[in-house]
């Protein structure tokens, strides 16, 4: 096999017209969802409920489909973990995140359902107050802000046309954000709905026609190294559970929440965490398998890329097409999901008191989110992992510990305590990250100084007495 592809212009005319196909259905999605809007609502706030959250009417098929969907849009970021570490994919990108999944489930589900917020800022102010809110929303904003979906569009659209990564990012960008901003929210839970079946199908063609091919873990044993079958993958410990943390990201994650508040009820929301938990894990059973095979049939390729032009080599005429719109659905179901959610926090959380039309302000700030994260994947160099790292754990730390503390100790976190905790926090990790530090200190990820120096804030500062109060009005 070949180690990389320039081109997929020899792809045979039943891939194209596959490919195409899966494309065009996404579209009709995206316009039936456009078509679905309530335009007899006439007041403004129930106009911008239904063009927000669907006008709170989320189904359980389409809460599944839209949330499994969501979830995987950085593909080629998880490619290349798995194909420098292994199964340390499956551990730090899988098993950690299912934890979170079923913590949400059992224990956030019924605590945010009191509350008929319409984003996690909102959400935030409504226990803390107006402060907490502001802060949350610039947190959140940061870190829902697509910078690694943007890039993963950028190098699908390179590799599949020869397209640069930038032009590639300019146009997937453009593309992806006109029939978000166009339908709302039910443009992108109906166009998830397609590539929810898509991506999850494409997957799973990869791993079956692995291992007719090549053999089952026999053949993966003898031509990967060891520590690719080990939990760590050569990693530390301690750099390894990082990553439990960054899932526990989950908890206060702004895709679950959007959709939480979405849903008709919470029976739907915990079933349909319960059911996606399930078919993320069969998800990245797949993508793991198929990295791994990638990683032995092609060692010399790059390791973001190797998993797209394996099983591009791998799969007959026809799949190969629907495998590469496969890849497309798993990066544009993140892509405009982000997209949108970065927007309703910018125009909804941060403009809405300066500008009052919300749907008009959130259709021009996904374009203006689009450009941000252009820029961002050229600071974070194309990073994956770092991109993550990154804004996952400024995110995390900094706000994980007092939301999760507002749910246990209501009203006894004040708004002013919240964003002190918050904003020492980022000030902690930051200045770790620039002080001279000996081997030993070294090891200590930044993120760790952030989580515990909130945590400390919080406990000493919290009120211990007092009613706690159920619910805060800022509105």
């Amino acid at each position: 096999m070949l180690n990389e592809l320039k081109t997929i212009s020899y792809f045979h005319w039943l891939d194209w017209t596959v490919f195409f196909a899966v494309l065009s259905a996404t579209v009709a999605a995206a316009v039936y969802g456009m078509r679905r809007i309530n335009k007899k609502r006439e007041n403004k706030p129930a106009k911008a409920l239904d063009y927000l959250l669907m006008g709170r009417q989320l189904t359980l098929p389409l809460f599944v489909a839209t949330l499994v969907a969501t979830w995987y849009g950085g593909i080629f970021g998880v490619n290349e973990i798995t194909f420098n570490y292994g199964i340390y994919n499956f551990v730090t990108q899988g098993a950690f995140w299912y934890i979170s999944y079923l913590i949400f489930a059992f224990f956030i589900t019924d605590k945010i359902a009191r509350f008929k917020s319409v984003t996690l800022p909102d959400l935030t102010g409504q226990m803390f107050g107006p402060k907490s809110a502001k802060v949350a929303a610039i947190f959140t904003f940061f870190y829902i802000t697509p910078v690694a979906y943007v890039l993963s569009l950028g190098m699908f659209l390179h590799m599949v046309f020869g397209i640069g990564i930038l032009p590639g990012m300019v146009l997937g960008t453009l593309f992806t954000g006109l029939y978000s901003a166009w339908g709302g929210f039910r443009s992108v839970v109906f166009s998830d709905l397609v590539q929810f079946f898509v991506m999850c199908s494409a997957v799973l063609l990869v791993v079956l026609f692995s291992v007719g091919t090549f053999g089952g873990l026999s053949f993966l044993k003898a031509n990967l190294p060891a520590s690719h079958f080990t939990l760590t993958g050569g990693n530390s410990w301690l750099n390894t559970l990082i990553w439990g943390f960054i899932a526990l990201s989950t908890l206060i994650d702004p895709s679950f929440y959007q959709r939480c508040f979405a849903a008709k009820n919470p029976r739907i929301v915990k079933k349909g965490i319960l059911i996606s938990t399930f078919i993320w894990f069969c998800f990245d059973l797949c993508t793991t398998a198929g990295s791994l095979y990638a990683r032995a049939v092609l060692p010399q390729a790059e390791p973001g890329q190797a998993y797209f032009f394996y099983a591009i080599q791998l799969l007959p005429a026809g799949l190969k097409g629907f495998f590469v719109a496969g890849i497309l659905s798993i990066i544009l179901s993140t892509l405009n999901s982000f997209l949108f959610i970065a927007s309703n926090t910018l125009s909804f959380d941060l403009l809405r008191f300066r500008i009052k039309n919300i749907v008009l302000s959130n259709r021009v700030s996904i374009f203006l989110v689009g450009a941000l994260a252009i820029c961002m994947a050229h600071m974070f160099h194309g990073s994956f992992k770092e991109i993550w790292l990154v804004l996952g754990s400024y995110f995390s730390a900094c706000l994980l510990v007092p939301i999760l503390m507002g749910y246990l100790y209501p009203g006894r976190i004040s708004d002013r305590l919240f964003v002190a905790s918050s904003l020492t926090s980022a000030a902690a990790m930051t200045a770790w990250r620039f002080f001279p530090k000996n081997e030993l200190l070294e090891a200590l990820d930044p993120f760790y100084i952030g989580i515990l120096t909130g945590l400390v804030i919080l406990l000493i500062f919290r009120q211990r007495g007092g009613t706690p109060v159920a619910r805060i009005t800022y509105r």
